[in-house]
């Protein structure tokens, strides 16, 4: 049910780092994304494809990850991420396409949680290296990094405190816990 994967898709930080995945899951996924709404029908979204460690280790350590947690500077090397999706913008054909960045990219990950993986995107990136790094024409502009990979972390949703502080944290357990507002707040009654 639609319910239960959205349930178990969370912005996983944390991976099983020796558990690969396949090439051909990774492009199940791109073939998710394909099928996707594009505005105007343009398709201007396209990815690149990493499972090799050469690779991943390179984009891993280009990328920031997790901006509520200032005293943890991202997974360890054992929870690193095994595979990344590198989404890119091909400014030959849209100069902007963030609405079907964003649908693109919950069709990946809910298709990852599918399959048995987690994942998280990530904004916070060093596009110019890893543009260099992987020689991507000038007309391919990084929007965003997919970490993907088996989750290796319990994230709880809990409610939104008086307080309002939607800050999410770990306890001592290393849970990780994501504050959600209301049905009653986020629906404008007339």
């Amino acid at each position: 049910m639609l319910k239960d994967i959205v349930f178990k898709n969370r912005s996983y930080r944390k991976f099983r780092a020796n558990e690969n995945v396949p090439m051909d899951m990774l492009e199940s996924l791109i073939e998710l994304a394909r099928i996707t709404p594009s505005s105007k029908n343009i398709q201007p979204l396209k990815y690149l494809l990493l499972n090799q460690k050469k690779d991943t280790d390179y984009v891993f350590e280009r990328l920031k990850w997790a901006w509520y947690l200032k005293d943890w500077n991202g997974p360890s090397k054992e929870e690193q991420p095994p595979a990344f999706i590198i989404m890119v913008l091909d400014k030959k054909l849209n100069d902007n396409a963030m609405i079907d960045a964003g649908i693109a990219s919950q069709t990946i990950l809910l298709g990852a949680v599918e399959q048995g993986l987690g994942g998280c995107i990530v904004r916070t990136v060093n596009r110019y290296e890893i543009q260099n790094y992987f020689k991507l024409p000038e007309h391919l502009e990084i929007i965003l990094v997919i970490a993907l990979g088996k989750p290796d972390q319990i994230v709880e949703l809990t409610k939104v405190d008086k307080s309002g502080d939607i800050q999410y944290f770990e306890d001592d357990d290393q849970v990780h816990y994501v504050p959600k507002r209301s049905i009653d707040e986020i629906i404008i009654k007339r």
